[in-house]
């Protein structure tokens, strides 16, 4: 396959490799090779850092391809995903003072402080389970669809390069390694891709000739009930999975458990919140502009998916190529990264050192370098299974954790709301929400055999916006019916870990950590996010 940088281009790409090898050069060094600066970089990071990691942890290839694939396929409808900016205010603003006065190193020892240790150790399955199929398999292929697309790399010798480069800085360097490089790959990939927008953008004949030549349907973020993605599923399927994602997903919050301070941490996501209001332009948006330079006959897509490395090498002159291919080469290195490091935290800490209490801090951080192997070693074994649950690699992702997210987020939500709910109520849920996702996933790559119009097929194939609604209520029910028919916790245990056992020094101190400008900056993000959801709706340009 042909090679589409030159000369001028792969000096872009050198500058940017020697830029993080500097960074991630002088992070190693700084490492004191402990499990606390190992897994959460000493927790002495400042918000920018913070903020910007949270982003780069977030915004992977499959952002990039997937997000643009599915624009280019669907319209905007995914959009609701990317405007999760106030679900990211919600961990600063709610979540952040529980677990940085628990000092706890991941979500799943957080789950035991206020249930018990069952809970932990199901949790941390789950999650363990979710970056198999859910992050590692996803970034790994769609970083081996940009090393196919643009260096005319064939698809698994990119996804080997992918998984070797990027898990040498990572294994030796631990998580401070990890959130600084990210810091600058966050600057390069969001530079990259608004010179992309804009490029785009002016081909098409600015902002109103895109929309012009775009079916309304393509603008609507509220499709009709009729809809694959309707209005009803996705408005509340996607703050279940959002609470998931940014609340209590491992690989988030780990970014917040290394600041230095409640308040460093809590502006840190309102940084993160401004942050993730881009990837709807500069991610999304693209993606629409491929589609309408498809039906001009400019470009050729082969797949919905490669919109976005299409429009990088038929648009982008010389060198601003090579600046976006860093940018992407930057995303799915960042993405992986963070993979890496919440794999080796989560087992290490979750499950390894349950086992071993006596562990030395040489043995965690070796069996945390090797459990971050066999979890990205059965990611690229799962990626021949994907297409079986959903045609685009965004819609797949999305699927996938509709099928995980809902328990977990019921019980960390109603965990820290409730003071009622206990350890047997959480449990419980947690398990039957579990095997009722699990075998939600399993019976949609067996649908093919499955016969049609059967409750099986029925189930396999029900739309997974209403199952995600449907689990988190079916979780929220059976953890309140359980906790209600048996003892309630007792108060020491939970005392601080809920709203109502807070006690006042902790109050004041979370109170003390905050002013006028971090409630004004947030409500600024709440204020963009109902005006985008207006614009793009029956109200505003899709009428």
């Amino acid at each position: 396959m042909q090679n589409f940088l030159g000369s001028t281009d792969w000096i872009f790409v050198i500058i940017y490799f020697l830029v993080i090898a500097a960074v991630s050069v002088w992070s190693i060094r700084k490492s004191k090779n402990s499990p606390t600066d190992y897994f959460l970089a000493n927790r002495n990071l400042g918000w920018f850092v913070i903020g910007a990691s949270i982003l780069a942890s977030n915004v992977g290839s499959e952002h990039i391809v997937g997000l643009a694939g599915t624009a280019a396929d669907s319209g905007v409808v995914f959009g609701h995903y990317e405007l999760h900016s106030w679900i990211v205010l919600t961990l600063g603003w709610v979540f952040v003072p529980f677990y940085m006065r628990s000092m706890v190193y991941t979500m799943p020892e957080f789950l035991e402080r206020r249930f018990n240790a069952k809970a932990r150790r199901l949790l941390s399955i789950i999650q363990l389970l979710s970056y198999v199929i859910a992050k590692a398999a996803v970034t790994i292929y769609a970083g081996a669809i940009v090393f196919q697309s643009l260096l005319g790399v064939d698809f698994w010798t990119g996804a080997i390069i992918l998984v070797i480069v990027t898990g040498v800085y990572t294994v030796l360097g631990g998580l401070h390694a990890v959130m600084y490089t990210e810091a600058v790959q966050a600057i390069v990939l969001l530079a990259g891709s608004a010179v992309l927008l804009f490029i785009g953008l002016d081909k098409v004949g600015g902002w109103h000739g895109m929309v012009a030549a775009l079916p309304k349907a393509k603008l609507n973020m509220f499709p009709p009930l009729s809809d694959p993605h309707p209005w009803l599923g996705i408005l509340f399927a996607s703050p279940i999975v959002g609470l998931w994602y940014w609340c209590t997903d491992q690989h988030i919050v780990q970014r917040c458990l290394a600041g230095r301070n409640e308040q460093e941490a809590r502006r840190g996501t309102i940084f993160a919140a401004y942050l993730k209001l881009l990837p709807f332009f500069i991610f999304l948006i693209p993606g629409l502009i491929a589609l309408v330079l498809q039906q001009q006959g400019k470009i050729h897509m082969v797949k919905t998916d490669a919109a976005f490395p299409t429009l990088v090498k038929t648009m982008m002159p010389v060198g601003l190529r090579g600046l976006l291919a860093g940018g992407l080469l930057a995303a799915l290195m960042s993405s992986l990264a963070s993979v890496y490091n919440a794999c080796s935290t989560l087992y290490t800490m979750d499950i390894y050192k349950k086992q071993k209490p006596n562990a030395t801090n040489k043995e965690l951080v070796r069996v945390g370098r090797t459990a971050t192997a066999v979890v990205v070693l059965l990611g690229m074994v799962w990626i021949p299974l994907m297409k079986y649950i959903s045609e685009g690699l965004y819609g797949y992702l999305q699927s996938v954790q509709s099928y995980l997210a809902p328990p977990i987020a019921a019980a960390f939500l109603l965990g820290v709301f409730s003071k009622r709910i206990n350890a047997k109520g959480a449990y419980s849920a947690m398990v039957i929400g579990f095997i009722v996702g699990v075998l939600k996933l399993v019976l949609e790559l067996l649908q093919t055999q499955l016969p049609q119009g059967g409750i099986l097929y029925q189930f396999a194939t029900w739309n997974f916006l209403y199952f995600c609604i449907f689990l988190f209520v079916l979780s929220i029910v059976i953890m309140v019916v359980v906790s209600m028919l048996t003892p309630k916790p007792n108060e020491e245990q939970i005392k601080g870990l809920t709203f109502a056992t807070t006690v006042a020094e902790d109050r004041a101190a979370s109170r003390a950590s905050w002013n006028k400008w971090d409630v004004i900056l947030s409500l600024i993000v709440l204020a963009i996010i109902i005006s985008i959801f207006i614009y793009f709706s029956p109200l505003g340009v899709a009428k």
